[in-house]
């Protein structure tokens, strides 16, 4: 029965923390301005957190991070040229790199 408890516990201790890093990853994408141009499952300006989520595996996450950080530069991504962007280029971001790579992975987490 203890055993049984233990699980239980440890199984509401990980739905409370997955849930306490998908509102600290909106609110961080609140408060950089992410959402004025993304959203989490419709194109805006930008593409659908969820297609982007679609495009990148778990291991993408440093090379997203980058992407947020320093924007997608002149040359811009496949989303501008498979019609998913309306801009050009992402400019770049006025986050850290831990910001980044907390964005990276709250976007990822979209699948």
């Amino acid at each position: 029965m203890k055993a049984i408890y233990v699980a239980m516990m440890a199984a509401a201790g990980l739905a409370i923390s997955s849930q306490a890093f998908a509102d600290a990853g909106k609110d961080l994408a609140t408060k950089k301005g992410c959402l004025a141009c993304h959203d989490e499952a419709v194109k805006k300006i930008g593409p659908a957190y969820k297609d982007v989520a679609a495009k990148y595996k778990a291991a993408d996450a440093g090379k997203l991070a980058e992407s947020i950080q320093k924007g997608t530069g002149p040359a811009g991504k496949g989303w501008m040229k498979e019609g998913k962007a309306s801009l050009a280029v992402m400019p770049p971001n006025a986050v850290t790199p831990e910001e980044a790579k907390t964005l990276a992975t709250w976007v990822l987490s979209h699948k």
